[in-house]
């Protein structure tokens, strides 16, 4: 596999095909944890890491069990399965491991696992037939997207609460604002690599 294919798709899925500014996939997730920098952090760690682990799973369960056993139609539930349990798995790590993140995270935690970006990737991965390094690439370009939304976003957003925004505006509506001007912004990486 050619480094630079890899490189192609790390890229193609973090800046031009960014699921929240292209796709507007994981909103939910993208408003609820992008109020504070701290927990956006926490959250693109745990998010990316659970994008990678199940990625490299769902695909080993995709090409070694269900595509043998002709049960390809059962991806969505097994992928959720799968993701499910490495939400659970994280879940229970970061409340040993960082109490206080994991309070701060809250219910946006366990959402992870209903996460619409944590079930395109492994099905976009079968979709398009991809090799487990092209998956994992893939997988970290998701990632790394996701990560880089919620920290413009949420260092937006602490600037926003000492700017005089209108009182209509403050809040949800000037974050949906700011994500349409981001999106707007990411449209400027079309063309960047040829796919």
């Amino acid at each position: 596999m050619e480094f630079s294919k890899l490189f192609e798709l790390i890229v193609s899925a973090s800046l031009i095909n960014n699921f929240v500014f292209t796709r507007f996939l994981g909103l939910c997730i993208f408003f609820g944890v992008s109020k504070r920098m701290e927990t956006a952090v926490g959250m693109s760690i745990t998010f990316t890491a659970v994008m990678m682990i199940s990625a490299a799973l769902s695909w080993l369960v995709f090409r070694y069990v269900m595509v043998p056993l002709d049960i390809t139609f059962l991806k969505i539930i097994v992928f959720i399965g799968i993701v499910a349990g490495f939400v659970q798995a994280s879940d229970t790590i970061m409340r040993k491991v960082a109490p206080s993140l994991y309070h701060k995270l809250g219910i946006y935690l366990a959402l992870i696992s209903t996460n619409c970006i944590i079930l395109a990737v492994p099905l976009i991965n079968a979709g398009e037939r991809y090799s487990l390094p092209e998956s994992l690439a893939f997988a970290l370009g998701s990632g790394l997207g996701f990560a880089l939304a919620l920290v413009i976003m949420a260092s937006i957003r602490e600037k926003l609460e000492l700017a005089d925004v209108p009182g209509p505006f403050r809040g949800t509506p000037i974050a949906f604002i700011v994500t349409g001007l981001l999106a707007l912004a990411f449209s400027g990486f079309t063309g960047l690599l040829r796919m």
